[in-house]
C-alpha cells in the first residue's frame, strides 16, 4: 500500500470517527450524570437532520441559519424528553430507566416515519463542504477537513462548559453524589436538562455532518450511528468526554484501515465495531479513559 492511498484512508479515518466522537459525546454526558445509556440519540440525531432538511427545503432558510435552529431544536427536543419520559422514573429501578430509553427511541422512530415518511430524501451539501482537494495523488472532499476542524470546536465547547462554569461544577457534582448535590442547593432537575441539552445539540451536529457526508435521511437512519458512538463511549470510557472522542477516532480508524487493508473484509464492517465493544467490555469495562465510578 503506496503513502498516497495510505494518507487518503487516514483523512477519511480522522472524518469518520469525528462523526462517531461528537455522538458519543451525548451518550457519555448522560451517563456521566444519571448512569443511563440514552438508547434514543441515535434517534435524536435522526430528528436534527430532519430539523436542518425542512428547514432549507419548506422554510426557505440558508443552511447557514437552518443549521444552527436545527441544533437548537434539537437541543430543546432532549429537554422534552428529559422532562416527558426520564424524569418521571428518575427514583425508579434503573432497568426503568433502561426500558423508557428503548421506549423513546422507538417511539422517535415511529414518528418519524408517519411525519416525514419512509422513502430516503436526498439532503443538500453546502458548496463550502463541497469541494474536491487534491494534494499530489491524494483528494478528498472538503468536507472530510471540515468535520474534524468542527469536531474540536465542538469538543472545545463541551470542555470549557463542563470544566470553567458553575452549571460544569454542578454537573461533576451530580456525577459523583446526587442526593448530596441536591441538600447544597444545587436545582438538579435543571443541571440534567442542561445536559440533555448539550448532549443533543452534539448529536445534532453530528447527524447533519454525517448527512452531508451521506446526503441520504430517513427515520431509521440513526440506529447505526447510534450504536457505534455508543461502542466509541464505551471503548473510550463511557462518562469522559474527551474519551468519548478518543474512541470515535479509533474506531473511525480501526474501520477504514481494516477494510483498506483487507477490503475482502468490507461486508464485516459493522461486525468490526460491535468485535471491538465485546473485547473492551471483557478486558477493560471502564475503558482506554475511564475511572471506577462510586455506584
Amino acid at each position: 500500500m503506496d503513502f498516497s492511498l495510505i494518507a487518503q484512508q487516514l483523512i477519511n479515518a480522522v472524518s469518520l470517527g469525528s462523526l462517531y466522537g461528537l455522538i458519543a459525546i451525548g451518550y457519555t454526558m448522560v451517563y456521566g450524570i444519571l448512569r443511563l445509556i440514552n438508547f434514543a440519540h441515535g434517534d435524536v440525531m435522526m430528528m436534527g437532520c430532519f430539523f436542518a432538511f425542512y428547514g432549507i427545503m419548506i422554510f426557505s432558510m440558508p443552511w447557514w441559519l437552518s443549521f444552527p435552529v436545527a441544533i437548537v431544536l434539537t437541543a430543546f427536543l432532549g429537554i422534552l424528553i428529559d422532562r416527558g419520559a426520564y424524569r418521571p422514573v428518575r427514583n425508579a429501578p434503573r432497568i426503568s430507566a433502561l426500558i423508557t430509553a428503548i421506549g423513546v427511541s422507538f417511539f422517535l422512530e415511529n414518528l418519524g416515519l408517519v411525519v416525514f415518511g419512509g422513502r430516503p430524501k436526498g439532503f443538500p451539501r453546502p458548496e463550502l463542504f463541497a469541494g474536491i482537494y487534491t494534494f499530489g495523488d491524494i483528494r478528498f472532499l472538503g468536507l472530510s477537513i471540515w468535520v474534524p476542524l468542527i469536531a474540536l470546536v465542538l469538543l472545545a465547547g463541551i470542555l470549557f462548559l463542563v470544566y470553567r462554569t458553575r452549571v460544569g461544577r454542578a454537573m461533576r457534582c451530580i456525577s459523583y453524589d446526587m442526593e448530596t448535590t441536591r441538600l447544597m442547593g444545587v436545582d438538579v432537575n435543571r443541571i440534567i436538562a442542561i445536559t440533555f441539552a448539550a448532549g443533543s445539540a452534539a448529536a445534532a451536529a453530528g447527524g447533519i455532518l454525517w448527512a452531508m457526508k451521506y446526503p441520504q435521511i430517513n427515520p431509521l437512519m440513526g440506529i447505526i450511528p447510534g450504536l457505534k458512538a455508543f461502542v466509541a463511549a464505551v471503548l473510550g470510557g463511557i462518562g469522559n468526554v474527551v474519551g468519548a472522542m478518543l474512541g470515535g477516532l479509533l474506531l473511525g480508524m480501526a474501520e477504514i484501515l481494516l477494510v483498506a487493508i483487507r477490503p475482502d473484509l468490507s461486508g464485516y464492517r459493522d461486525a468490526i465495531a460491535f468485535g471491538i465493544l465485546i473485547l473492551i467490555l471483557l478486558f477493560r469495562p471502564t475503558g482506554l479513559m475511564g475511572e471506577k465510578l462510586p455506584e
